[in-house]
């Protein structure tokens, strides 16, 4: 019978330990410019360490004994407290690039945002009624509109809670769906549609019928039941739907609380004597640097307290730890977005059906970084060409072999899709298989099956449902 007893046995492991420094680096590598921006300035209102360079640097010496006076009488004031240090260096955040205090609220902050669609509202009502009891029913209506512009609240149950007669709500939601933006206020869909038609005067009896029996069909294409049900040519039911497909569905959104997001790109890709030139865009956020004030009081921590001295040091390297991390991803969103430039040259020159396929394994091969890295790089940065703005995630992307090339990307195989479709006879609209030869006759390995994909992907419909009569 074995006997169990215990052993000290001495094992040498390697292991990876995700340090503060390594999650705040990843975590800097996925932001956007506009994400680093707010980060930075987040840091700096909590680290004294971190300061934004000025623009000036002039006068230094008539600012260098007073440094020195106000820091070496910081440093060697008897035993500060913890709570101590903290007032003073508040007291003391001074920007000694200029000489002077931050801008705490810079006019930037004061600009008016969007006006929401509630405020819009309620300015048209109390312009257009004055009875303080018909206002009182248009507030309590308005602000049941949702964010898209529809009445989420029956009426019966309006009139039962504010006490008024149910024909006196009717007549004022009447009045608020005739404000802008036009459609506000209906119940449903059919009653949207119907509230534009009569207000840009189309409302015929066709598009009225449409609308009120048969919208689900006509979303479906199914002209041909329709046209055949009202006694009509198809060639009207097609009008009918191209009228419609001119109404906006969700008027509210014109006036959505949240102000529309401007994309600002993270690099910049010039042209300088036939050579493509990346720029990593680090001017859209504050340049960094140590505060010599506190870096000077890190240098005495002989004279400070436990506390001060611990806190002191948590801060120095954290600040470090930000300016390094910021470093590295410059350098890495540098190196990823010059590898992709350089492959993707062809279609900086002439265009989208010149675009190559690209993964990020690829890239992280060449540039000898992981690819997780490249994955973190490209998201939510943006690129800014000669060509235009695009999503650096556009440039990566898979492909079908090609009888000229060794591949083709599937964002040019889509693209030469759509200018098919787009110069097709519409009375009489190409199949999948029919495109598929064309593409073949390009030089394209491309099956029916593939096509078929990819025109759903792009929201095209079926050749039938494309057939203009």
């Amino acid at each position: 019978m074995t006997q169990i007893q215990p052993n000290l046995v001495l094992e040498q492991q390697q292991k990876i330990y995700m340090t503060t420094e390594l999650r705040q680096a990843i975590s800097l590598l996925q932001m956007s410019c506009v994400e680093l921006n707010d980060y930075i300035r987040s840091k700096i209102e909590e680290n004294p360490f971190l300061e934004e360079e000025g623009p000036s640097e002039g006068n230094e010496e008539s600012r260098s004994d007073e440094f020195t006076e106000d820091s070496e009488s910081f440093a060697t004031s008897s035993k500060l407290s913890f709570e101590e240090f903290l007032e003073r260096s508040r007291d003391s955040h001074i920007n000694y690039s200029s000489g002077e205090k931050q801008e705490e609220n810079p006019y930037e902050r004061y600009l008016s945002s969007q006006i929401s669609l509630y405020d819009h509202l309620e300015l048209q009502l109390n312009l257009e009624i004055k009875n303080q009891a018909d206002i009182i029913i248009g507030n309590y209506l308005i602000g049941n509109i949702d964010s898209n512009g529809y009445l989420s609240v029956d009426l019966m149950d309006v009139a039962r809670t504010l006490g008024v007669k149910i024909k006196k709500v009717e007549e004022v939601l009447r009045i608020i769906q005739t404000f802008t933006p036009i459609g506000v206020g209906a119940r449903n869909l059919q009653e949207c549609l119907l509230i534009q038609l009569k207000y840009y005067g189309k409302d015929s009896e066709l598009a009225v019928a449409v609308i009120q029996g048969y919208l689900k069909e006509l979303g479906d294409r199914k002209w041909t039941k329709i046209a055949r049900e009202l006694e009509v040519p198809v060639k009207k039911i097609q009008g009918v739907y191209d009228l419609i497909r001119t109404l906006d569905p969700k008027p509210g959104l014109q006036y959505g609380s949240d102000a529309e997001q401007l994309i600002l790109p993270d690099v910049t890709v010039i042209k300088d004597n036939g050579q493509y030139r990346v720029l990593v865009n680090d001017l859209d956020f504050p340049f960094l640097r140590i505060n010599q004030y506190h870096m000077n009081l890190y240098k005495q921590t002989k004279n400070l307290t436990g506390d001060v001295r611990k806190y002191l040091e948590d801060k120095f390297e954290s600040a470090m730890g930000l300016l390094r991390g910021i470093e590295q991803r410059r350098l890495n969103i540098y190196k990823v977005v010059q590898c992709v430039v350089d492959i993707q040259k062809e279609f900086l020159d002439h265009g989208i059906e010149y675009l190559k396929p690209l993964t990020m394994s690829q890239v992280a091969q060449i540039v000898n970084i992981h690819e997780s890295t490249v994955s973190r790089v490209v998201c939510n940065k943006y690129v800014q060409t000669p060509r235009g703005i695009f999503a650096l995630k556009y440039f990566f992307n898979s492909g079908v072999d090609s009888y000229v090339s060794s591949k083709v990307c599937s964002k040019t195989i889509k693209h030469l899709i759509r200018e098919i479709i787009n110069d097709e006879d519409p009375r009489n609209p190409l199949s999948d298989q029919e495109i598929m030869e064309i593409l073949v006759n390009k030089g394209i390995k491309i099956s029916r099956r593939t096509v078929n994909k990819y025109r759903q992907s792009m929201g095209i419909p079926t050749n039938l449902r494309r057939k203009r009569y």
